[in-house]
């Protein structure tokens, strides 16, 4: 959510999109294929070395851009980078994992068919009141530590990020970046539910039901459970540990942390400072010492069995907040030339959403937000096609509202389609991976989603987007 925060409150790190080669994306494509690529060919040296990997990416895009265009426009851009939507961005994810990393669901849940399912609906109505990165939180942990004696699990962390990360964030501006955006534009709060309630329900649902099949056929093999369960079903006491939560504490911090979102977006002044041209205002930095405070507090407050029976650790937060380091910074070339139009280097994905007598195609508005947001933040990419198709939020909340929801639909369920696609999806594989799971790669996960998500997608454009 915070990535979209900043963004339009700093003009002065643009650049001439238009003017730009597409050589300059390289550094970009770079980062992307180390993620896909190096966990799966150097699985040791990457997993040692990625942060160095990481930077090399980000020098490969600004020394040549210094070279190019000044240090002073490099550190411009530099700075935009990092004040108006990386730290924005770090500050948010480090508040929700903290303060959801002092939550400990109590009880040794059993990891059945129905179980699984019933947690995938419930965070799936939670993402769009609490963000789908703090909904991914909160129930990432619960969820694998009842699947924790199965040979099989990778497949729920898979549906969860479909479901829980991405799909449930679509009804409210605070369940995911691009309809927080869209809300800063001027886009009513429950413009989103009323419009996206049928292609949200349609895909949440049928994705429930897929998962609900091949869990209980998993379920249904032999050897399935045969491993050891290492969730202790008594606590220390030696007493049968019931259902419940310690750290309870954390939901009422939970609760600030929305709060302190929600109202550094409709607490609208200028008041501020400049610093190298970009404009540090002060909602968002209230906002963001807030987030700090909070994530202290939790720190502080969270006892240390909490913490250790959640087997709490920085190390997914880690790896998160260095990848998106490198992907923020390598981005900045790519979001510019977009956001040229159709007189950029990417102006036929511009064109490709017009009809041939000058009227949207929510089709493909859907479809080009959509594979964007699969592979850049799908924050500025919602944006890019706001301002392509009018951008006035009054004229795309009417006339044009199967437009808007085209873009919205697409910047959300799409964002699901890779790990980078959004915040979230890295930080539950990573946690995942934390805890023992072996998640599939990059290409092996594009593979479900586009066995997976592909068709729903199809039949939501044809259903709702096709004239």
């Amino acid at each position: 959510m915070a990535t979209t925060l900043a963004v339009g409150s700093a003009r002065a790190a643009e650049i001439d999109g238009a003017a730009m080669s597409v050589a300059w994306g390289v550094p970009f494509v770079g980062m992307l294929l180390s993620i896909a690529l190096m966990p799966l060919l150097a699985p040791h040296f990457w997993h040692q070395h990625f942060g160095k990997v990481t930077a090399g990416w980000a020098l490969a895009f600004l020394l040549p851009f210094a070279l190019v265009y000044g240090m002073g426009a490099a550190g411009v851009n530099l700075v935009h980078a990092l004040l108006a939507e990386y730290l924005p961005f770090v500050i948010l994810l480090t508040a929700l994992y903290t303060v959801a990393g002092g939550i400990y669901v109590r009880g040794n849940l059993r990891g059945s068919p129905g179980l699984n399912t019933a947690i995938l609906a419930i965070g799936a109505v939670l993402a769009s009141f609490m963000g789908t990165t703090g909904a991914s939180m909160l129930l990432i942990r619960p969820l694998l530590r009842a699947n924790d004696n199965r040979r099989h699990q990778a497949h729920v962390v898979v549906f969860f990020i479909f479901i829980v990360s991405n799909a449930g964030g679509a009804l409210t501006p605070l369940g995911d970046p691009p309809l927080f955006l869209g809300f800063l534009k001027g886009v009513d709060f429950f413009w989103t539910v009323r419009h996206i309630w049928g292609p949200m329900l349609f895909l949440t649902l049928a994705l429930l039901a897929i998962f609900y099949v091949i869990d209980h056929r998993l379920m249904s093999e032999k050897g399935e459970t045969d491993l050891p369960d290492p969730t202790p079903s008594v606590d220390v006491t030696g007493t049968q540990s019931r259902l419940g939560f310690d750290g309870k504490l954390n939901f009422a911090l939970l609760a600030v942390v929305v709060a302190l979102v929600l109202i550094s977006g409709v607490w609208r002044t200028p008041a501020g400072f400049e610093i190298a041209g970009t404009h540090v205002g002060v909602p968002g930095l209230v906002r963001d010492v807030g987030l700090l405070v909070v994530a202290l507090l939790s720190i502080r407050l969270t006892p240390a069995r909490v913490h250790q029976a959640n087997e709490f650790g920085w190390g997914p937060m880690q790896e998160v907040a260095k990848l998106f380091a490198g992907i923020f910074l390598t981005i900045i070339p790519v979001i510019a030339m977009l956001k040229a139009g159709v007189d950029g280097p990417f102006g036929a994905v511009v064109r490709a959403v017009t009809n041939s007598d000058g009227s949207p195609n929510p089709a493909m508005y859907f479809w080009a937000t959509g594979v964007l947001s699969s592979f850049l933040d799908n924050a500025p990419t919602y944006l890019v096609f706001f301002n392509t198709a009018g951008g006035d939020p009054g004229h795309l909340m009417t006339d044009m509202a199967l437009t808007l929801t085209a873009i919205s639909a697409g910047a959300v369920f799409m964002g699901a389609n890779t790990y980078i696609g959004n915040a979230p999806n890295l930080m539950v594989k990573a946690i995942a991976e934390d805890r023992g799971v072996k998640m599939p790669g990059f290409f092996a996960y594009m593979a479900w989603s586009i066995c997976i998500l592909l068709p729903l997608l199809a039949a939501i454009t044809w259903l709702w987007f096709m004239p």
